[in-house]
């Protein structure tokens, strides 16, 4: 069953932080996680990252409303996370 209390969201601005990624999204409900991607070299953003909020009508407002949404002159997708695929082991 898929969980649309999740969301993923990219393009978002390389110098925006885990805290900014959250305030976006704070008036839309409440969230139990944050989470940007970061590139292990760099230290910067990888341009996208994973919102939790802990009902599935929020999530469902806020990526209907931020979806398209101009954030420091980039358009942010939001749509619902997809599990993982699983990958084969490595040895």
């Amino acid at each position: 069953m898929e969980d649309k209390s999740n969301l993923y969201v990219s393009n978002f601005s390389w110098d925006k932080n885990e805290e900014d990624l959250k305030n976006l999204f704070t008036s839309y409900g409440e969230i139990e996680s944050a989470k940007l991607i970061m590139d292990r070299e760099t230290g910067r953003s990888r341009w996208f990252g994973f919102v939790k909020f802990a009902n599935e009508a929020d999530a469902d407002r806020a990526m209907n409303e931020l979806n398209g949404f101009e954030v420091d002159g980039r358009q942010i997708r939001v749509t619902i996370a997809q599990p993982r695929p699983e990958r084969p082991q490595r040895y």
